[in-house]
């Protein structure tokens, strides 16, 4: 098994080190905590079957703009289709 740090494992896996923290902290990843230099590193241990299901679990970032930017229009469109209904009730009353 290979030894990574946290900051390492996040930057592998383009996550912030908040949610890498999160992981740790909920048992999804094995760690290691070692002494060096009079303080305590914490190892995140590499295994191969846990490092497929974590891949797969992480949604990547175009997905999540992607998601975002449909519902975005969505209500642009909603909204449009409300003030076109206002301009022509407005123009009725003139």
């Amino acid at each position: 098994m290979q030894k990574i740090t946290i900051k390492a494992y996040a930057v592998k896996h383009k996550l912030s080190i908040f949610n890498v923290m999160k992981m740790v902290k909920s048992g999804k990843l094995k760690i290691e905590i070692a002494e060096e230099n009079g303080k305590e590193i914490t190892y995140i241990l590499l295994d191969e079957v846990i490092e497929k299901e974590i891949v797969d679990s992480i949604v990547p970032i175009e997905e999540k703009e992607e998601l975002t930017l449909k519902n975005i229009v969505k209500e642009l469109q909603k909204e449009v289709k409300l003030l076109r209904e206002e301009i022509e009730v407005l123009k009725k009353k003139l």
